[in-house]
């Protein structure tokens, strides 16, 4: 119990994470969720302990950096098509990128409420990899050219990202937990969990999610040390040769999906096709309305008009126990492209310049972490992973469905290294999540 008392402050966080295992059942909208509904309670439990506690909110630079994006938001939100879709499109960019990251910087104490929800990470990879490979090795997934074996975890086929996203995120915490400089346990735990985390990434067939990951793994690497970075590499790369040969007939379904990475000009595949021609589309928009967009939730009024006859009438998505249906394309799939569209250069210049300075303090503390010798580099690698991963993904996709949430608490959690600094002081020990409830109860600083 005691160790249980220590963690309060985050068990709601971790509510929310474990909600996402939940399946959602077939046919499901792949809209919001119960974890959406949790984290809304989530900011109102944070704002009754600032009350409670009369404890000062955010610092200044945090309050900039994570409150710069309501002025885009805001404004876009004053010309959308309809002003109940002004309210809603200004509810989920506010929940996602302001409040949701904000009560995870307030509730995160420490590193030991940090890692515990980079663990909870972990484990909802874990757990939906584990569902994904079964439905690849029982074909009981999504369909994917013609056969029902593509991963999805419990988010079902209309929301065929939603696995992706949590796995890699989960593998990005596992490495990041593996190359830090914490206990030998913890490390050979991590670094176990992330080849796990390999299979089901790969069956997920999502080429945004493998970039991604790919990517992120690799800043990870470099960040931790030339050293490691070439020995985990070598690791890395010979489970994954391992991982491939031996998935059978996926092997040429893989080699198939990843050349086509490439194919952009020569005979690429319809989906590759439907992503170009909206992303002239969200180009269009912006020409036409440079300033400010064409309003939140704009995109799909506006598609028809802008997009060529390429663009097909949708996506079609069936299995893991949901009949065909046809999935109607209602975003750019590229989220600085759907901002661009949609609030313009004013809502572009907030949200990125928002990121990006939440990414350069990010890796500031990283480095600062690391010159010092003060423990805390996994939490750090952690979070500048978790960062570098979205703001790349972003590239490919663009927020929506119930894994969203995470998008939330990863910027949550690059906030509270970045913008915090009691993780970057060291201490002699590192004690465990005990002695920092000791100490904050002593009025030391939290390690």
């Amino acid at each position: 119990m005691t160790r249980v008392g220590a963690h309060a402050p985050v068990l709601p966080l971790l509510a929310v994470v474990v909600l996402l295992a939940l399946p959602l059942g077939p046919g499901g909208d792949g809209g919001a969720g119960p974890a959406d509904l949790v984290s809304a309670l989530v900011v109102l439990y944070c704002a009754v302990r600032l009350v409670r506690d009369r404890r000062r909110p955010l610092s200044r630079t945090a309050a900039v950096v994570l409150g710069l994006p309501v002025l885009g938001i805001a404004v876009a939100a004053m010309g959308a098509v309809s002003p109940g879709e002004g309210l809603t499109g200004l509810g989920r960019y506010v929940q996602v990128f302001v409040l949701v990251p904000a009560a995870v910087l307030l509730l995160v104490r420490d590193r030991a409420d940090f890692r515990l929800l980079a663990w909870s990470f972990v484990g909802l990879a874990v757990w939906q990899g584990a569902v994904g490979v079964h439905q690849y090795a029982t074909g009981t997934g999504a369909s994917y050219q013609g056969r029902p074996v593509r991963a999805v975890g419990t988010f079902g086929a209309q929301d065929v990202m939603g696995m992706a996203t949590v796995v890699s995120l989960g593998l990005v915490c596992a490495v990041g937990l593996a190359l830090g400089a914490g206990p030998v346990r913890q490390r050979i735990i991590g670094l176990a969990c992330a080849l796990v985390l390999l299979p089901p990434l790969a069956l997920s067939f999502s080429r945004g999610a493998w970039i991604a990951t790919a990517v992120t793994v690799t800043a990870q690497l470099l960040l931790s040390g030339l050293r490691r970075a070439l020995a985990a590499g070598a690791v890395v790369a010979a489970v994954s040769v391992i991982v491939v040969g031996g998935l059978g007939f996926g092997t040429a379904m893989l080699q198939e999906r990843i050349s086509s990475i490439t194919q952009v000009a020569d005979a690429p595949d319809q989906s590759v096709t439907d992503r170009y021609t909206m992303w002239a589309a969200a180009t269009g928009m912006w020409g036409e309305h440079p300033v400010t967009g064409v309003g939140l939730k704009g995109f799909p009024e506006h598609r028809d008009s802008h997009a060529s006859l390429a663009l097909s009438a949708g996506s079609d998505t069936e299995g893991a126990g949901a009949a065909f249906r046809k999935q109607p394309l209602l975003s750019p799939h590229n989220m600085y492209l759907l901002i661009l569209s949609e609030q313009g250069l004013l809502g572009l210049l907030a949200l990125a310049g928002s990121w990006l300075a939440l990414l350069l303090c990010v890796v500031r503390a990283l480095w600062r972490t690391r010159r010092s010798g003060a423990p805390g580099l996994d939490c750090g690698l952690v979070a500048c992973g978790l960062l570098v991963w979205q703001l790349t993904d972003f590239a490919y996709a663009d927020i929506g469905g119930p894994s969203t949430v995470l998008t939330a608490m990863c910027f949550g959690l690059a906030a509270w290294w970045g913008l915090t600094t009691t993780h970057t002081r060291p201490r002699p020990d590192e004690g465990g999540a005990g002695s920092d409830a000791r100490a904050l109860a002593k009025g030391a600083p939290a390690r």
